[in-house]
């Protein structure tokens, strides 16, 4: 039996002082931490809205697995990766859900919430018909990347942290002979001026939508950059 396509989200315990550091200041050390935590729930949430899909969780760092078995919904994946950068990390999330028997891998960021619905399932229907499918970010990031088999190499000799991961990434999937299909670009949200569009969003979103988000700038209305 084929198993579903895994969406698996890329995660790291919240933790004050070392959680979104880049929002620091406005945000204390501490509300950093929280925020990061509303933005992964929701996460959470928008994932498991979507049918045919099995959640996962790759987290770091090792530790942190019971916190993340109490944050996360019944039935969620959950297994731990490390190294040296985020490219280490998808490498063995992906080898380890293709390892598992899921036909389709798809790695989302854990901090951009209000992506559209729609995204997600645009790049869940162009995985059936190409090698690739990327999400492009606006810093030259992605904030998603899904695979039809585990390709180590896509992830391998890419510049992490700088404005040429996807340029580079679309070379080596090039380089590859691979077929690629990207969907809209989205933005995370690392800085206090994202933090402030990712508030003012939540006027135009159904209430039902960033729960978690929404009681964030509710407790701290200033950080909201209104």
């Amino acid at each position: 039996m084929e198993l579903p396509t895994a969406l698996v989200v890329m995660a790291k315990q919240p933790r004050t002082g070392y959680t979104k550091t880049r929002l620091c200041p406005p945000f204390s050390p501490q509300q950093a931490a929280e925020f990061y935590e509303a933005l992964l729930l929701d996460t959470f949430t928008l994932v498991g809205s979507l049918s045919g899909v099995r959640l996962a969780v790759a987290f770091t760092p090792a530790l942190s697995q019971d916190y993340f078995q109490q944050v996360t919904p019944p039935g969620t994946l959950l297994f731990p990766v490390s190294g040296t950068d985020i490219g280490a990390c998808l490498v063995q999330a992906t080898e380890h859900l293709f390892s598992a028997g899921f036909s389709y891998v798809i790695a989302l960021n854990s901090d951009g919430p209000s992506l559209p619905r729609d995204y997600l399932l645009q790049a869940l229907s162009l995985l059936q018909d190409n090698d690739v499918v990327v999400g492009p970010g606006e810093d030259g990031g992605y904030y998603l990347i899904g695979l039809n088999q585990f390709r180590p190499e896509i992830f391998q000799q890419i510049p992490w942290s700088t404005p040429n991961v996807l340029s580079q990434t679309l070379a080596q999937a090039k380089a590859l002979s691979l077929h690629v299909a990207l969907t809209p670009s989205w933005y995370d949200v690392d800085t206090a001026h994202e933090a402030a569009r990712l508030a003012s969003e939540l006027v135009e979103l159904a209430l039902g939508q960033l729960a978690q988000t929404r009681n964030f700038f509710a407790a701290y209305p200033s950080l909201a950059g209104k």
